[in-house]
């Protein structure tokens, strides 16, 4: 069966960092997110986060890699990345990890990371190495087989959803 272009399975060769980031945050999240659920758009919290990316680091501008779009990347190829959590998370790591294995598979000479969160002027780096490119490939095999299940993972438990944009389509609150 040759696959049409909305299909969720095969979309999948191409991720994009906000794949490894809704792996790593709630699988759920990314299976729903790839069969065209989008609830960020009316978010407010998403469109807080924009606005603090916008306004933190205006002079730098995005990288664009199609399926992916870095914050952006310093000379030494180092990727930045902005959060608006107050929180460091697994997740914006494992993000970051996946940015530097999409640029060194186009011939960059990745040195890391960092992750920026200018809410508690915090910055964490994220190295570039054997084991990063592992997590990052694993990352991406196991994002890959959540895309391709038929029925969505179990929801997480409520305390983990709060302020997720999915959490009326989970909950029905």
């Amino acid at each position: 069966m040759k696959p049409t272009p909305s299909d969720p399975v095969h979309d999948a060769q191409g991720l994009g960092g906000v794949h490894i980031k809704y792996l790593r945050h709630c699988p759920r999240q990314l299976w729903l997110y790839t069969r065209g659920y989008r609830p960020e758009a009316g978010s407010d919290l998403v469109a807080f986060g924009e606005v603090v990316s916008d306004t933190t680091f205006a002079r730098r501008r995005d990288v664009d890699l199609g399926e992916a779009r870095i914050d952006w990347v310093t000379t030494g190829a180092v990727v930045h990345e902005t959060k608006s959590s107050r929180t460091p998370s697994p997740a914006h790591d494992a993000q970051v990890r996946h940015y530097c294995l999409l640029l060194e598979r186009r011939g960059v000479n990745v040195r890391g990371g960092t992750v920026h969160y200018p809410l508690i002027r915090r910055t964490t780096d994220v190295p570039w190495n054997d084991e990063a490119r592992e997590q990052a490939e694993s990352a991406e095999d196991e994002a890959r087989a959540v895309i391709a299940a038929t029925a969505p993972p179990d929801r997480q438990p409520r305390a983990a959803c709060r302020g997720c944009s999915y959490l009326d389509y989970c909950w029905g609150t």
